[in-house]
């Protein structure tokens, strides 16, 4: 049995009706409409918002300002591990770029330290920001070499 777009229906019960309110008194919904007597709620458009007291000052305004938020002078950063330099080949240069393309940090991070987790297994000569002593000491035992940029 095949069905026809034309020939299909809806569930018996699925569509209900939409209430018309103030359409009378003998409907049950009409002089107020449901919204009760005068006042604010009773009114068109009478979202307040959250945070609305009743004309009374909200509590928000009523605490005071504290605080400060670095988030928008903050330098974005990043870490990278030995480990994860192991992508590259013997003897690359690795630098922030690179790093960029190699995926490893976002295109935001303009500052790199490399620290020391994980082993190196690659000759490198890599040029970022700042280095702990231990992955200065492991990239030197590799023949590799570090190179502070200053930005």
């Amino acid at each position: 049995m095949s069905f026809k777009l034309h020939e299909l229906s809806a569930d018996k019960g699925n569509h209900q009706r939409k209430k018309r309110v103030g359409r009378g008194e003998g409907s049950g919904w009409g002089r107020c409409a449901g919204k009760g007597n005068k006042g604010a709620q009773a009114r068109s458009g009478r979202a307040k918002g959250g945070s609305f007291e009743g004309g009374q000052m909200p509590l928000i305004r009523r605490l005071p300002k504290f605080g400060f938020s670095n988030v928008a002078f903050a330098d974005p950063k990043a870490a990278i591990t030995l480990r994860q330099l192991n992508i590259f080949g013997d003897g690359t240069i690795v630098d922030v770029e690179a790093l960029h393309q190699a995926g490893l940090i976002k295109n935001s991070v303009k500052r790199v330290k490399v620290i020391c987790k994980g082993m190196l297994e690659r000759q490198l000569t890599v040029r970022v920001h700042g280095f702990s002593s231990g992955a200065q000491t492991a990239i030197e035992t590799r023949g590799g070499k570090w190179e502070i940029v200053k930005q």
